[in-house]
């Protein structure tokens, strides 16, 4: 939130450099600190107490770290080397300490003099440096350091108070170099305009912004801390629910034609052929959509809910209401398999209301208004065109596709991205229903209402359980459904992790459950991680980037669907129908292996996570995920919602090779311990950095948290919410806060409004 002039000022200059020019050179290139204010902004990640030593035992491999501690030995020794043959090289050994654990540093070369000379035993440093290991020990490789002798008149002056605040650094800056450059703009602090209305700042008894920036950066205790941090994480809220109201209120003034289903129309037709009662979560959210769809402002609603909650069907009663009020309703779907099943799933559930063959036999007849197929061939009297869309249709098919379309033919349009494109044009878009919001852009979605003569409603549909504060902090323009009770009839999966390396016989008797399953009358699905052709980068090390830990570990490329199918054809399964399915077949392969395995045909599916949402087969009951450990929780939260979908009850099993001790096994132990989608939610959020949560920070916006935690500030990000909303509603341009309209601009970039896109 660079808030000032004063506080705009670049750190690199021309002419006049707030900081040295190589200083500010790498600040703005590896940690994107480019002004005053940013770098006022750049809190501490923790702080050291003096006389108080740092935890050594749990060091981070492969990360550049900062640590506080004491020097126990120093050697000097000699060696010979290519560079040394006469036994003249020379190496340095240090161990430092922290009274529990201990670490080794080393240095070679015309570099030990100095470090010899100061790193006497009892002195005490801050190092940094990336972690390693040698001869099976942590080392750091020439760290730099800083003494903390705690006396001299410029170690007062930078280290000020009792604590050490350490900061997020990088190889090319250490921490205390950070903090000495922040103490060189830290005077500007005091003119930074705060952007917390007055009467809210008392009333909540936070510090004034210039107060908060001194003490985050130079404390003197932990209550300076404390207060610091309360305050910031206010801004951060508060700013970004502003940023959120303001989208709301802005929409709330679009005007949208109210949609109100006909008493005797298709939507009544739909619901008298139901072969099953919609749950009671089903119909209280029915209920709210159907209030939205009534207004003459467009809905903007997030439909949430566990794996098999019945969000589709949901979903499909919204679009028939929009076709029964002369509209047409658009479901956009994130892959063609997904686009795909959803139409075949919605003309299954639609049968004889749903004419969706006649477009690709007959030429289409004109007319307007959605549902004009009443009385045709195949139609029931209130039947009308589902259509299909996607990029890989053939050009007569696409085109008779368009017409219907633009013409209002089709009521219901089922599609991928392809929708978005500008020839797309719609007769009467009513409602345009988002699946699968995570992997869709803000702008996407407004590319698609863009298409309406007047703003259509707006339904997103997430399958990925999101906790209320990150729903609120992500989702915080949409207001919110959830569907937490699952339809009556199914069933139980019970989930298991198979450990292959420590008891291989587990994977031989998983294996054996397969082929249970399948003799028992039911089908199974294998998800592996890659696919396993000759251009999957994943089986090329130069192309597939850096390797996490535990992958360096394994010392494999995961496992691939092609490979993983040969061999279950030709071994544990031999006998069974095998098929593959991923996202490189031709779209015409994929859909055909989609509608043998729905028919039964196939015995066993072994497919990349093209499968994981959307995809219900209630036949198949059993699914083993090959390498768990290379999928996230709520991934596999996911992918095992595809089993258990009929009577028959679901087996799960994780397939990983990683030790017991891992983190990856606790992962798959919570994963297995537990149906709750909304708590794997937590456990996955907690797991990752905070900024993940948000999305990437377009070019110029500054939306990552910094002391703000969405699983942990609950309260705060609740209570932002409604501050702001008033705030907004009594005065939608902040012309009377312009600190907080500054605070806004920095946030949220004028070029990319909406900054909230999700990757």
């Amino acid at each position: 939130m660079d808030l000032v002039p004063a506080l705009e000022e670049p750190l690199k200059q021309p002419l006049k450099s707030v900081l040295g020019p190589a200083t500010a050179k790498v600040m703005a290139e590896h940690l994107g600190l480019h002004t005053v204010g940013d770098l006022l902004h750049h809190y501490p990640r923790r702080y050291e107490e003096r006389g108080q030593l740092t935890h050594l035992a749990d060091l981070p491999m492969d990360e550049h770290v900062t640590v506080v501690a004491q020097v126990a030995d120093a050697r000097l020794h000699s060696f010979a080397s290519a560079k040394a043959p006469r036994g003249k090289g020379q190496r340095l050994e240090v161990t430092i300490t922290d009274g529990s654990g201990r670490l080794q540093l080393v240095f070679f070369g015309n570099g030990v003099h100095k470090p010899h000379k100061e790193l006497l035993p009892g002195t005490r440093a801050m190092f940094a440096g990336k972690v390693s290991v040698f001869n099976r020990r942590l080392q750091l490789a020439h760290p730099a350091y800083e003494l903390l002798r705690g006396d001299g008149e410029e170690a007062v002056e930078t280290w000020a108070g009792a604590l050490i605040p350490l900061y997020p650094a990088t190889a090319k800056l250490e921490s205390w170099k950070i903090g000495k450059a922040v103490q060189t703009v830290l005077p500007s602090a005091q003119e930074a305009l705060d952007p917390l209305p007055p009467a809210l700042r008392e009333g909540r008894g936070l510090l004034p912004l210039p107060e908060a920036l001194l003490k985050i950066h130079r404390p003197h205790t932990k209550a300076d801390v404390a207060d610091a941090r309360a305050r910031l994480k206010w801004d951060e809220a508060f700013v970004l629910q502003i940023a959120l109201a303001r989208r709301r209120y802005a929409d709330s003034q679009l005007s949208a034609v109210p949609r109100t289903p006909k008493p005797d129309g298709l939507l009544s037709a739909f619901d008298d052929r139901l072969p099953f009662t919609l749950t009671e979560g089903q119909r209280k959210v029915s209920r709210e959509i159907f209030d939205d769809l009534a207004t003459e402002h467009p809905m903007h609603r997030l439909l949430q809910g566990e794996v098999g909650s019945g969000k589709t069907m949901v979903a499909l009663r919204a679009m028939l209401a929009v076709v029964d009020a002369g509209g047409q309703a658009v479901m956009l779907a994130p892959t063609e398999v997904l686009a795909q099943q959803h139409h075949r799933s919605v003309t299954e559930m639609m049968g004889e209301l749903a004419s969706w063959g006649l477009w690709r036999e007959a030429p289409p007849q004109k007319g307007g208004g959605g549902r004009r197929e009443g009385g045709m061939l195949g139609g029931a009297e209130h039947a009308t065109k589902v259509v299909l869309l996607t990029g890989s249709m053939g050009a007569a098919a696409r085109r008779r596709a368009l017409l219907d379309l633009a013409t209002g033919e089709a009521g219901i349009v089922i599609g991928t991205h392809a929708l978005i494109e500008d020839k797309v044009q719609f007769h009467d878009l009513g409602l345009v229903v988002v699946d699968e919001q995570h992997r869709f852009g803000v702008e996407q979605r407004d590319a698609l209402r863009g298409k309406g003569k007047q703003p259509p409603h707006l339904l997103v549909m997430t399958a990925t359980p999101i906790p209320r504060t990150v729903a609120m902090t992500v989702f915080g323009d949409l207001e919110t459904s959830v569907l937490d009770q699952l339809p009556a009839g199914r069933s139980p999966i019970a989930s298991h992790v198979v450990p292959a390396a420590d008891k291989p016989h587990f994977l031989a008797r998983a294996w054996e459950r397969v082929r249970e399953e399948v003799e028992g009358g039911h089908q199974a699905y294998v998800v592996c991680p890659r696919i396993g052709d000759d251009i999957d980068e994943a089986a090329d090390p130069k192309k597939s980037g850096k390797k996490s830990p535990e992958d360096e570990a394994e010392k494999r490329p995961p496992l691939a669907v092609l490979d993983v199918a040969d061999q279950l054809g030709g071994g544990p399964l031999k006998g069974l129908v095998v098929e593959v399915l991923h996202g490189r077949m031709h779209p015409d392969d994929k859909d055909a292996v989609m509608r043998r395995f729905t028919a039964g045909e196939t015995d066993v599916l072994v497919a990349t996570t093209v499968i994981e949402v959307g995809v219900n087969v209630p036949n198949a009951t059993a699914m083993v995920i090959m390498d768990a450990d290379r999928f996230g929780v709520s991934q596999l939260h996911q992918l095992r919602g595809r089993v258990g979908r009929g009577s028959a009850p679901g087996l799960c099993l994780l397939v990983t090779e990683m030790p017991e001790a891992s983190p990856a096994r606790q992962r798959l132990n919570a994963v297995a311990s537990t149906l709750d989608g909304f708590e794997l939610s937590r456990i996955d959020l907690e797991q990752r950095r905070e900024g993940d949560v948000l999305g990437q920070a377009q070019s110029g916006a500054r939306s990552s948290l910094r002391v703000l935690a969405v699983i942990e500030d609950e309260e705060v990000i609740a209570e932002a919410r409604q501050e702001a909303a008033a705030v907004v509603a009594a005065d939608p341009e902040l012309t009377g806060l312009p600190g907080l309209r500054t605070a806004l601009d920095a946030l949220v970039d004028e070029e990319r409004e909406q900054y909230l896109e999700k990757g």
